[in-house]
């Protein structure tokens, strides 16, 4: 498994507290993420399970992807859903010029906004990994770069179904943002334990909603 912990700790919050990590609240809220899509063979599944629990999410799309599968992409917005930017070529910031590295959000952006109504402002960068120098440029542009409260390690062919179940219910609470991905890599263990985090929250009283520039749908 990654050194990246399940749990953000709340030391690297305080260290960021430009990002959004979590969404205070005292309601049974929970805000589902899905990274990496739109991908045909997974995030039409995904959908169909988020409406049996009439819940919603946020999906975090590449831009390249959506041009090649606009179809999908427009029935994650039909579902209601709310988008979000994850660059155009799932790019590391760490490893990228900043300059390059906001040419290709706002490549993605452009795509996206081919797609719907209107641009989105929500943000999340690909491995979590940004400079500081491109946090503050996206941020001048209006972005809110949302990270996560859990993630739930869905692609880590070694991270085994029960595993990544777990690290979903041992670390979630009220206001949780949690990651999981819509794409080939996790179907495995997304198939697994999306159907049952949302069984088991919702029997708990939770509700699932999605993001918008003020946390909020």
């Amino acid at each position: 498994m990654s050194l990246v912990p399940v749990k953000t700790p709340s030391v690297v919050k305080k260290m960021f507290p430009n990002y959004t990590w979590s969404i205070p609240t005292t309601e049974a809220v929970i805000y589902l993420t899905f990274d990496d899509g739109p991908t045909p063979e997974i995030t039409e599944w995904t959908l169909q399970q988020l409406k049996k629990f009439n819940a919603k999410a946020t999906f975090f799309c590449i831009g390249n992807n959506v041009e090649k599968y606009p179809d999908v992409f427009q029935s994650i917005t039909n579902h209601g859903h709310t988008i979000g930017n994850h660059t155009h070529n799932h790019l590391k910031g760490w490893k990228t010029l900043t300059k390059d590295y906001i040419e290709n959000v706002s490549k993605a952006d452009s795509v996206i906004a081919n797609h719907q109504s209107s641009p989105t402002r929500l943000f999340r960068p690909p491995y979590g990994k940004i400079k500081p120098k491109q946090a503050k440029k996206l941020k001048a542009l209006g972005y809110q770069i949302i990270m996560w409260d859990v993630i739930s390690f869905d692609w880590d062919k070694d991270v085994s179904n029960e595993k990544c179940l777990e690290n979903v219910i041992k670390n979630s609470e009220k206001g949780s943002i949690i990651v999981f991905h819509d794409s080939i890599k996790a179907s495995k263990n997304m198939k697994y334990v999306l159907p049952k985090v949302l069984d088991y929250y919702s029997k708990l009283g939770f509700t699932f909603k999605s993001l918008d520039f003020t946390g909020i749908v």
